[in-house]
């Protein structure tokens, strides 16, 4: 790929922003007119410009597409789970993109009954997403919820599931997700506002009367609100929460018309996450200074703070990530140093068993666990060089099983030709940063290598080790793959979290880079062969970091990057703006807009060399807006004053996921891997 002349130029069109005695000058604010003829010509030319530059490696992508493809188990069928009298399971067939809900009556060898074919209810759509499936008490209907414009604004319907006929109304405008009550009669869900997409109300539909009433509205800007269910099937509860406050309310299930009951009054910082057992609810929480969450109990009756009991102390090294309850046992999963694991409990005399692990970095979690009633625990398993799995223990007798393992199909895959390890980088306050890391073991490591180096770094969401077929595409080209577990994760708790948010912001950046340094330090690549990819608020950091460090990297991904952050978090009428001030902190303070500015990738583009650039978007996406990316794009563009490649391909039929299908999903990720490999040489 070479630089060409001619690239797309958008119009400067002068505006001001004006806060705190400050002016920002912001020339391409105009492309947020979503209807404006102009902008869609403007984001026509951006695609047309990809399409002209990368041309002449389209075979490549064909190349790469066709190997992701023969990967895949094209028959895929799930590990069935039984709930409530049904086995059920999904299943692809061959040749289509989209999965098949099924379930069997009481045994694995019934009948099968076709739920939902999504490959039949998706035909007239580009985008097709089935949302959730909730299946009444009485097994005879499933509330299920659609979206057809990828704005994560979910339709739910009713199908019955003894005729087959859809029932004649419509529930629009959800956050998709719903719980029944146990007389099968009404349903809870919640409702979105149109313009900020913000969850902010409950509503009960009776499907007798075909009638719906409000049941809670969320007044607060900066609080979301969802509704779900007790394992136990007893209660339901409406959920309010912010990025670090929760609050609840519960009703019995038995009772649907009845009056919820607050839980504990919302106390800025305090979360809590309410579970059922018996006499008692649990809670998972944070409450006197237990930043890696602990466990307490109170009875039903008794729910508000001063009644809560500490059942499992906090442990300031190990954070508790999950709490799942049975009849006979209950399971808890720690992170203790980025590694996590889960330990199964007794409720009757707290013996306690850990399941084993043999691997530096790895991916442990807790499967599909619906039924109350059962002594088996479902966990999935991955890590950088093993595939998938799914696996069960009998928590009575400690007996292990892999129930499904994710086979790589099209070629001669062996894990053992791959090797996995973790590292640790100086911070620039002299912190251990870690780093996962996978390559071919047929490839040495050294300043020659090329290296994808992956981070994220907000909300305390972690991105763990997992294993991707996709991936091979690279590591069987040379290419390693790294994840800089960086600040604004909870990789090393919740700590871990904390240093990366709000005013300690720059610390997510700051690591990233230093995990960059250390890796070409220890000779595994350099600033030529040093690659980056970041979506989403991993896309943010990538646009700090390609301001701060652009000399380190010779190309960087950028996928549906949060990139305006200043002027975003400003507009309270776009969505997650109000419900994400604890995360970024609220512009309208002047300190935190200081902040937010210092670093925001849109406001601070200089006139500068940057590295090979490509960025992605969809113009339907909910959170982050495609204008946030195509100004950005926009603005480099006018300061191109180097030989580097800036291209930009938005997806004008999707939003923030991607296409739906999972063979578009892939020609997506073909795309990707081209550009890479391409500006490595390695495009054989």
């Amino acid at each position: 790929m070479k630089k060409v002349e001619n690239t797309p130029r958008a119009s400067k069109k002068k505006y001001k922003h004006r806060l705190h005695d400050d002016d920002r000058i912001d020339n391409y604010f105009w492309l947020k007119e979503r209807d404006n003829p102009e902008v869609i010509k403007y984001l026509n030319q951006e695609n047309y410009y990809y399409e002209k530059m990368t041309k002449n490696q389209e075979d490549f992508e064909d190349k790469l597409f066709d190997e992701m493809k023969l990967r895949i188990n094209r028959d895929e069928v799930s590990v069935p789970y039984f709930y409530n009298g049904y086995w059920y399971l999904t299943k692809f067939k061959k040749g289509q993109e989209y999965p098949i809900y099924l379930r069997k009556k009481l045994n694995l060898n019934a009948k099968e009954e076709v739920l939902f074919d999504c490959n039949i209810m998706s035909k007239d759509y580009k985008y097709f997403d089935l949302g959730s499936i909730s299946i009444s008490p009485d097994n005879k209907m499933a509330a299920f919820s659609v979206d057809t414009v990828s704005r994560r604004l979910y339709s739910i319907m009713v199908k019955d599931l003894e005729t087959g006929r859809i029932f004649d109304f419509e529930l629009k405008g959800t956050s998709g997700s719903c719980v029944w009550s146990n007389d099968s009669k009404y349903i809870f869900y919640s409702t979105k506002n149109i313009e900020t997409l913000r969850s902010e109300s409950i509503k009960r539909f009776d499907l007798e009367n075909s009638s719906q009433k409000n049941i809670y509205k969320e007044v607060d800007l900066t609080f979301s609100v969802n509704v779900s269910k007790s394992k136990s099937n007893e209660f339901i509860f409406i959920n309010s929460y912010s990025t670090l406050t929760t609050e609840t309310r519960f009703l019995n299930s038995k009772d649907p018309l009845g009056e919820f009951k607050i839980f504990q009054r919302r106390i800025k910082n305090l979360e809590y996450y309410v579970f059922h057992f018996n006499d008692f609810f649990y809670l998972l929480t944070n409450s006197d200074n237990s930043f890696n969450f602990k466990i307490v109990k109170t009875p039903i009756d008794n729910t508000e703070k001063e009644n809560w009991i500490t059942f499992f102390q906090h442990k300031k090294k190990s954070l508790i990530e999950d709490f799942d309850v049975f009849e006979k046992y209950y399971v808890l999963t720690y992170r203790t140093r980025g590694l996590n694991s889960l330990n199964i409990f007794k409720w009757n005399n707290n013996e306690r068993y850990s399941l084993p692990t043999n691997n530096k970095t790895y991916t442990l979690s807790t499967s599909s666990n619906l039924d109350f009633n059962t002594h088996k625990l479902r966990y999935n398993y991955s890590s950088l060089t093993e595939p998938f799995s799914v696996r069960e223990i009998n928590m009575k007798t400690k007996k292990n099983k892999i129930l499904k393992e994710q086979k790589i199909y099209g070629g001669s895959f062996n894990k053992n030709n791959y090797i996995s390890k973790r590292i640790w980088a100086t911070g620039h306050d002299n912190v251990k940063i870690p780093i996962s890391i996978v390559f071919n073991k047929k490839y040495k490591l050294s300043s020659k290598t090329p290296l994808l180096l992956y981070g994220y770094g907000s909300y305390g969401h972690t991105i763990d080790p997992n294993f991707s077929s996709l991936r091979l595409s690279l590591l069987d080209r040379g290419f390693a793959f790294a994840i800089a577990h960086v600040r604004g994760s909870e990789y090393l708790g919740r700590k871990w979290y904390e240093e990366g948010k709000l005013l300690k912001k720059r610390n997510t950046f700051y690591d990233f880079i230093s995990c960059s340094e250390h890796l070409i330090e220890i000779n595994y690549t350099s600033k030529k062969h040093l690659y980056a990819y970041g979506g989403s608020a991993g896309g943010l950091l990538m646009g700090a970091v390609v301001n701060m460090r652009p000399d380190l990297y010779n190309g960087v991904i950028l996928a549906v990057p949060f990139v305006d952050v200043v002027t975003t978090m400003l507009d309270k009428d776009i969505p997650l703006t109000t419900s994400e001030y604890d995360e970024w902190g609220d512009p309208n303070n002047k300190e935190f807009y200081n902040y937010i500015k210092s670093y925001s990738p849109y406001d601070n583009l200089r006139n500068k060399r940057y590295p090979n650039i490509f960025v992605t978007s969809g113009f339907y996406d909910s959170q982050v807006q495609y204008w946030e990316p195509t100004k950005w794009v926009a603005k480099l563009r006018e300061m191109e004053k180097n030989d580097s490649l800036l291209l930009y391909n938005i997806n004008m039929s999707t939003g923030h996921s991607g296409s739906s299908g999972r063979f578009d999903f892939l020609k997506e990720k073909a795309k990707e891997y081209s550009f890479l490999l391409c500006l490595d040489n390695n495009n054989k």
